[in-house]
């Protein structure tokens, strides 16, 4: 009569502890030495280019290996990657945007200034306009031009982890919650 019980109950521990570990799944990770660029789950789409041939391959990331990635039916190994596609913005994209906001904030507070607090007419100061069109002038083309892929070179590369990495992060859950 026990003997059945502890059978149902340690069948019962097998298959929650199973259920556990099999939650865990890895991702790709594009990596500049030692800082994260881009990460992947399994699901996300992904554009990449193979060595050696011009057109991209833009597909979705089925499943994840040590050293390879399906996509959708198609085993590609980690080394054949060549270019990896992703709009990405970096420092200089935002030191762009502060001189674009910085240029046009000198303008309009140097106009307030002139009209409200001095009281005079609109005029434009050469010094200011100057500043303001020149700050503008190197903060736009800053602040668009965007790096649109990453070349697989020595200090950058692909790598699959999976949790208990360093590099590994909780993927976000996209479901929402029942009200």
């Amino acid at each position: 009569m026990i003997a059945p019980c502890i059978k149902k109950f340690l069948l019962l521990t097998l298959l929650v502890c199973a259920a556990c570990t099999g939650q865990a799944q890895k991702q790709l990770v594009l990596l500049n030495r030692e800082e994260v660029i881009m990460r992947f789950n399994p699901g996300d789409a992904i554009v990449i280019s193979l060595k050696g041939q011009k057109q991209k391959i833009d597909s979705y990331i089925n499943n994840l290996f040590d050293t390879a990635v399906v996509l959708h039916d198609t085993v590609v190994p980690l080394h054949k990657i060549d270019r990896v596609y992703f709009s990405h913005t970096g420092l200089v994209n935002l030191i762009g945007k502060f001189l674009v906001v910085a240029g046009v904030a000198y303008f309009v507070i140097d106009q307030f200034n002139v009209i409200v607090v001095n009281g005079d007419e609109p005029s434009l100061n050469e010094d200011v306009t100057a500043a303001s069109v020149a700050m503008v002038g190197v903060g736009l083309p800053m602040m668009l031009i965007k790096k649109k892929s990453q070349k697989l070179t020595g200090k950058y590369r692909l790598i699959t982890v999976s949790e208990g990495s360093p590099f590994y992060l909780e993927p976000v859950n996209k479901e929402t919650p029942d009200p």
